[in-house]
């Protein structure tokens, strides 16, 4: 009988390989233990991953009487991935491995409002760049996953009435990017990437994980049993637009009053400041002041960090999340933001969801999102039930 929590008998290469995804070097014989199946089985599954270049033989371990086994280990050099994190007013590319460490990177200043052809053309162009330059040809390239600031359909990879991106409602992204780049390509709001990219190169221990981007505005990425959660429509996580006690007279720019991002966002900060004599023109500029020790923008910002609490405080109650990671451009005025997250955190939610929560600075940096956009696509593709269904493995063990 296969053991509990183990892939079973009538697992396939896809979950041998997920078992390897660790990078610990195992043996035909610790795999079959692991996993219930037959030896013979296990070593036609390894035969067909090593075929695919996706495992590799990593050497031999202690004998114990007669020939040493081999041991196999995941390959995460074997293919490569292009991640894009399309911002309001930014462009990030990364090119990573199977294991999402960064092969390269390059990034400009790029308006979204130009339109789709323009900035997904730069996207492309700039992309097979990066190719070039770590020495890839297009043929080892297994995806592309991009990630753009407003609603997105995750399923059709099309935004959704996105408010700060004129062109982009319901335009095709994937198939637009295909005809320039023959592989698969996944689309997702930059939040959700952030969220992943964390998850998968910081903190992958935490199945549970919820992901705060506080800047221009504010959004959540939700990560539930180690998988993004987006909901029914692809709107999970969007915490901006909820409202804030006492705020009731203060318009935001979705039409409603006393949402979070009309409150604590980096643009509301900075809109405060002016009004009290201080030059603060977004995010950046609040920012610089709080680490220059200006007192009203710190106030402001430990304010913000209350604010978002607020909101957290009931998603930590309902959620039961295991970490919290704290990101965005405002989450570099240093610890003012989280202090106020966790100020407010542990007073208001139940002890019992708060007793291992752990409330954390993101980091990834500035390439969360297009390190995300890419393992966006490895998760895909490496999913074990796809990889068994594809055309290398269905004949195989």
């Amino acid at each position: 009988m296969p053991r509990r929590g183990a892939p079973g008998a009538s697992a396939g290469a896809g979950a041998l390989l997920r078992l390897l995804r660790d990078g610990a070097p195992r043996t035909r014989s610790e795999l079959a233990a692991l996993t219930g199946l037959a030896r013979s089985t296990v070593t036609g599954r390894i035969d067909a991953l090593l075929a695919a270049g996706l495992i590799a033989p990593t050497g031999e371990t202690a004998s114990t009487g007669g020939r040493p086994p081999a041991t196999f280990a995941f390959n995460p050099a074997a293919r490569i991935v292009l991640g894009a994190d399309l911002g309001a007013a930014h462009a990030r590319l990364a090119v990573t491995d199977l294991a999402g460490s960064v092969l390269a990177v390059t990034s400009a200043d790029l308006d979204i409002a130009l339109g789709p052809e323009a900035v997904l053309d730069w996207t492309v162009e700039h992309g097979l760049a990066l190719l070039a330059e770590v020495g890839r040809p297009a043929a080892d390239l297994l995806g592309v996953g991009i990630g753009l600031p407003g609603p997105v359909e995750h399923g059709t990879g099309r935004a959704v009435n996105p408010p700060i991106m004129p062109g982009w409602d319901g335009f095709d992204v994937p198939a637009y990017v295909r005809e320039r780049i023959p592989v698969p390509v996944m689309v997702d709001n930059d939040v959700n990437i952030m969220a992943l990219g964390e998850h998968f190169t910081a903190w992958p221990e935490y199945a549970h994980l919820l992901f705060v981007k506080a800047a221009t505005g504010i959004g959540c990425g939700i990560i539930a049993s180690g998988q993004v959660y987006r909901g029914a429509q692809g709107a999970a996580g969007d915490m901006g637009h909820i409202r804030v006690a006492g705020a009731d007279d203060v318009p935001c720019r979705c039409g409603n009053t006393g949402c979070l991002e009309a409150v604590a966002s980096g643009a509301a900060i900075a809109k405060h400041l002016t009004e009290q004599g201080i030059r603060a023109g977004g995010s950046l500029d609040v920012v610089e002041l709080a680490r220059s020790g200006s007192v009203p923008a710190l106030r402001l910002v430990r304010q913000a960090g209350r604010d978002i609490g607020e909101v957290l405080a009931g998603a930590v109650n309902f959620f039961n999340p295991s970490i919290i990671v704290i990101g965005g451009s405002l989450s570099l005025a240093g610890d003012h933001l989280i202090a106020g997250v966790r100020e407010v955190i542990y007073q208001r939610s139940l002890p019992l969801a708060t007793r291992h929560l752990r409330i954390a600075a993101a980091r990834t940096g500035e390439t969360s999102g297009a390190i995300g956009a890419g393992a966006m696509v490895i998760e895909h593709a490496l999913d074990p039930a796809r990889l068994d269904a594809s055309t290398d493995f269905k004949t195989n063990g």
